[in-house]
């Protein structure tokens, strides 16, 4: 199974994350391809799709949002994914750490929607970008979890397993599909 790990990503940070998750993913059985969005044209070839942006103020970046609209048609037929990356220091209460993605995940059918704790590293940033940075306290520092990017992995190659087994007509004929991994 062909899977597209779609990333937009303005520092490095996020597309971290995404060559993590391909890495775990591909260890997984999964043809995979990690890659920056605007570099992606069509998304044919691909059986499932996750798609990660860096967030910036509660919002996915720009390219990433046009993405989805761009693609909503095909990825709507398919297994999706989708992930953020940007809180930094101690967790929120929110769950989805304040990016709000809801009419994202219902246009396209969406799976998931999984936050992942950013990294900030003041060098890569540009004087405007350190004022922000400096103006709000954002601490400097990786936050991110690789254990959480990895069993994140596990559960999309479990849940791809059973759309495949779906897909060849396995569990079709038992009339009932489980969302659960198996265990």
């Amino acid at each position: 199974m062909r899977v597209l790990v779609a990333v937009a990503s303005k520092h490095g940070s996020t597309r971290e994350l995404a060559m993590s998750l391909g890495r775990y993913l591909a260890h997984h059985g999964l043809d995979v391809d990690v890659r920056d969005i605007p570099a992606i044209h069509a998304i044919d070839e691909y059986d499932a799709v996750v798609i990660g942006s860096a967030v910036y103020a509660g919002h996915w970046r720009r390219e990433a949002r046009h993405f989805v609209k761009r693609h909503a048609g095909e990825l709507i037929n398919r297994p999706v994914w989708l992930f953020s990356s940007g809180p930094l220091g101690d967790p929120s209460e929110d769950e989805d750490g304040g990016v709000r993605l809801e009419s994202i995940l219902k246009a396209i059918g969406a799976h998931e929607h999984r936050v992942f704790d950013g990294a900030l590293d003041r060098s890569r940033l540009n004087p405007v970008e350190r004022g922000i940075v400096h103006m709000v306290g954002a601490p400097q520092g990786d936050f991110r979890n690789w254990a959480d990017v990895a069993d994140w992995a596990v559960r999309i190659s479990d849940e791809l397993d059973i759309h495949r087994a779906w897909l060849a007509g396995g569990l079709a004929r038992g009339g009932y599909v489980s969302t659960e991994p198996p265990a």
